[in-house]
């Protein structure tokens, strides 16, 4: 079993971590059997979508995120189609906002999106560095992560976590938050999201494991500590959601 990983643009879109949301994917499927190869994309690279098994980008600047849109337009359709097949992605922080059909920034200047989802967004002159809680459906435990956004993503109507009990959602605080659709995954969750929610791993180990036609393993692996980590955070930010 082999899966090669997609990196887009980590030269600009990698704050906060962000790179290791590739690392824990990687170490849970080579604990797998699975050999991994990460293909980074660079900004001046010239996209190849051939044989890839998973896509990801991460958090940026503001002005890092324009650089990563300007360099994946010429090829949304690839990315399109890609998705379109079913690969799993997994998009973090500011770079869920490509996703949508635009960003308008500070300025008043719209910015063409990919157009894979039909939201917008709107950059705003406040910051909200926050830690999260959130809820979804699609696994049994809340999700731990930080945020720091200066946006609204306005009309999302799939969205990956149904309400926070802390933190800034899509439109407002403790509203819906994230975007999901089919193997496609967006949240502005930071911190990297992947390291604090093993559940949020497990799941996309499964999509991946399913998409590429593997069985899948009767126990999914569990790292040294990852739980236990989960489990501190997770208390913290519930006592602090209480007071």
């Amino acid at each position: 079993m082999e899966l090669t990983i997609l990196h887009l643009y980590p030269d600009c879109m990698s704050l906060y971590g962000e790179y290791a949301n590739v690392a824990v994917l990687r170490r849970h499927l080579e604990a797998m059997g699975v050999n991994v190869i990460v293909r980074i994309a660079g900004l001046d690279d010239t996209l190849e979508f051939s044989g890839v098994g998973f896509v990801y980008m991460g958090a940026g600047t503001e002005r890092g995120q324009k650089w990563a849109l300007t360099a994946l337009t010429p090829h949304a359709q690839g990315l399109k189609d890609l998705l379109e097949e079913g690969t799993p992605a997994l998009f973090t922080g500011n770079a869920m906002e490509l996703l949508g059909t635009s960003v308008t920034d500070r300025a008043g200047k719209v910015w063409p999106c990919l157009g894979l989802a039909d939201f917008t967004t709107q950059e705003t002159d406040k910051r909200a560095p926050e830690d999260v809680i959130a809820h979804t459906p699609l696994w049994d435990a809340p999700a731990v992560g930080f945020m720091n956004k200066c946006s609204h993503t306005l009309g999302v109507a799939t969205p990956l976590f149904d309400h926070l009990t802390l933190g800034e959602g899509n439109e407002e605080e403790k509203g819906s938050e994230g975007y999901v659709s089919g193997n496609l995954f967006a949240t502005h969750l930071i911190g990297p999201v992947l390291v604090k929610n093993p559940a949020f791993t497990r799941l996309l180990l499964t999509r991946i494991f399913r998409h590429s036609g593997w069985p899948l393993p009767d126990a999914l692996p569990v790292l040294p500590h990852e739980e236990q980590a989960y489990q501190v955070t997770l208390r913290e930010l519930s006592q602090r959601a209480g007071n």
